[in-house]
């Protein structure tokens, strides 16, 4: 399937959460069981402290002062403090086991994602900023963690505090215990309300949050060109709007929440629950149904509730934060993979001829980008493209490298399908260099080794030399173990250089150069050009060309309209058509012909 065609598709998982944790939920269970547990104990020296006092005054006003109740305090003075001290060593545990899980889940997420973004068409990654991917790797990833490693633990502990408050309220008084918790109910009334209101715009927040983190880094990375220009309005406006939208959406999301929020926490604040308790019991004990020493467990016990329900209604945000992070992270493990539908062991490739075979590709909108293209690509021969700007040149060379593959038609190597090769053995058989060339946080050994891991220092300095940049390197304090980045900053021509040195290691026969001089000054070009030249010799070559001089003595010359071929021969043959190609090379000589500083902007 064609990758840039692939939609954020919603998972096909109901409770994609669920299916997430899937592999630590016995775990997750467990850690919430012992903080159950754990904070049941924990609270034993608050119930234990209305026994002493409960015991303290029925001695004082029997006796007049303390009397046989001496053990019996002693006793659960003694239960209160051992109960503790075990309670807060299960609630330690709780935090351990849920934190192991946590590392558990977060490894095999990140292992899952890393090989799936590996498999993934490479053109995928151009329909997507970096914002977008770093969303999903690091700060979903990151929201998962506060539910993994603090949520279970932290709802174990709120259940349990509430479920024994509760429990021993209503063992005091049950009539007591409805009027004490009513309360809590309007609060479950009022948070609801909130849910509803704030559910609907949870997903267009997230969405907002990933365009913000995408226009701010795009953004600085153009604050170069900003400055030295001066267009600091219209190279902002981007990243301003993207404030806006998220700064609505943020509205959006949290405005209804406000004022139920707000009653919600007044109902149960321990303001509200003390006034609640003292008036009730005041009447309960004018009627004779309490005695005064009973209202105590209530006054004590009962706001020890409020703190636990506070954070869990905060729980249940993150919960919802959570689950969308879940079907995000969903949706990348379901995008669809480059598939090999053979054995590979089976192929073997020997004569190294490419041929386009009624190719077309479409964007998502289905708006043709390339159509119909029929051509081949001999053995030792140099196949040039060129057209205007957005003709399909670069979607060429795209899918001969199977960043995404046509939506009809197909591409073969040596008559196999390129979707029949395993991405491995395609790469030594087709080299590239691309006029946007990456290069990875690493020494400058393994930038040019990045495809031949186990290559020898002698053969990466080989590759360097044939690539015009081994002189540059050895200027360098570390040479080749420069980091780049840190040790070094790489102009556009150099990491051009670092490029072509790359795919003069792998020695494949197949080389497809994509303007591999567009990023260069006058010198770094000339460096390049004397390069490619040396290393394409022999070779299989495509070559997306804006400059037309430099393709003039192509094997053949592909000229593109509206991704179309409207024209196809070599340079002197496609000059008598008086066609497209004419123009542009009429064009071509006109400008080069203008003095020095004379241009046509």
């Amino acid at each position: 399937m064609c990758a840039s065609r692939v939609k954020e598709a919603q998972p096909r998982y109901s409770k994609p959460l669920n299916f997430i944790l899937r592999p630590i939920r016995s775990k997750l269970i467990l850690s919430s069981v012992t903080a159950v547990i754990g904070s049941m104990l924990t609270l034993a020296p608050l119930i234990g402290m209305t026994f002493v006092i409960s015991y303290m005054f029925t001695d004082m006003m029997t006796f007049g002062a303390l009397g046989e109740s001496n053990s019996k305090i002693i006793w659960v003075i003694f239960i209160s403090i051992s109960s503790l001290l075990l309670g807060m060593l299960l609630l330690t545990i709780s935090e351990l086991i849920a934190h192991l899980a946590d590392h558990e889940i977060t490894g095999l997420l990140q292992k899952d994602i890393t090989e799936h973004l590996t498999q993934v068409p490479l053109g995928w990654f151009t329909a997507r900023s970096s914002g977008e991917v770093k969303q999903i790797m690091q700060d979903d990833i990151g929201l998962l963690h506060s539910l993994t490693a603090h949520f279970y633990p932290t709802v174990g502990r709120t259940l349990g505090t509430i479920i024994v408050a509760v429990i021993f309220i209503f063992m005091m008084d049950w009539r007591m215990a409805i009027i004490a918790l009513l309360p809590f109910l309007g609060f479950a009334i009022f948070l609801r309300k909130a849910m509803n209101a704030s559910g609907n715009n949870i997903q267009e927040f997230a969405v907002q949050l990933g365009q913000l983190n995408s226009a701010s880094i795009e953004f600085s990375h153009a604050i170069p060109v900003v400055k030295t220009f001066g267009k600091t309005g219209q190279a902002s406006q981007g990243y301003q709007q993207a404030v806006h939208s998220f700064a609505q959406a943020f509205k959006a999301f949290t405005r209804p929440l406000v004022k139920s929020m707000a009653h919600a926490h007044a109902m149960i604040s321990p303001i509200t629950i003390l006034g609640v308790v003292l008036g009730s019991g005041i009447i309960f004990i004018s009627l004779g149904w309490l005695k005064p020493i009973d209202l105590l467990p209530f006054l004590f016990v009962t706001p020890a509730i409020c703190a636990p329900v506070l954070l869990l209604h905060t729980l249940l945000h993150d919960l919802q934060a959570s689950n969308g992070a879940a079907q995000r992270i969903l949706a990348l493990l379901e995008t669809p993979v480059l598939s090999v539908t053979k054995a590979d062991q089976k192929i073997s490739i020997k004569n190294n001829h490419i041929c386009f075979h009624q190719v077309s590709y479409f964007y998502e909108e289905q708006r043709p980008v390339v159509s119909h293209l029929n051509f081949s690509l001999e053995p030792g021969t140099i196949t040039a493209i060129v057209g205007a700007s957005g003709a399909g040149k670069s979607t060429i060379a795209q899918l001969l490298l199977r960043f995404f593959d046509p939506v009809k038609g197909k591409i073969t190597l040596d008559g196999v399908d390129l979707r029949d090769i395993e991405t491995s053995t395609l790469y030594r058989h087709i080299g590239f260099v691309l006029q946007d060339t990456r290069l990875i946080h690493a020494s400058i050994r393994e930038n040019i080794a990045l495809g031949c891991p186990n290559a020898s220092l002698e053969e990466i300095e080989q590759a360097a030399k044939a690539a015009n940049i081994h002189h540059k390197i050895m200027t360098l304090p570390h040479q080749y173990e420069s980091i780049v980045g840190d040790d070094i900053q790489l102009s556009g021509g150099e990491r051009q250089r670092i490029s072509i040195a790359r795919a003069i290691l792998l020695d494949p026969p197949i080389l497809v150069l994509d303007e591999a001089t567009a990023a260069a000054d006058i010198e770094n070009e000339i460096a390049i050009q004397d390069a490619l030249s040396r290393f394409s010799q022999g070779r299989t070559l495509l070559v997306i060309a804006h400059r037309l001089d430099t393709i003039m003595y192509a094997d053949q010359i592909l000229v593109l309209n509206q991704g179309e071929i409207a024209e196809q021969g070599t340079h002197q043959s496609l000059l008598a058509q008086k066609g497209i190609y004419a123009q542009l090379w009429s064009y071509t000589e006109s400008n080069s012909s203008k003095p020095v500083g004379e241009t046509s902007c």
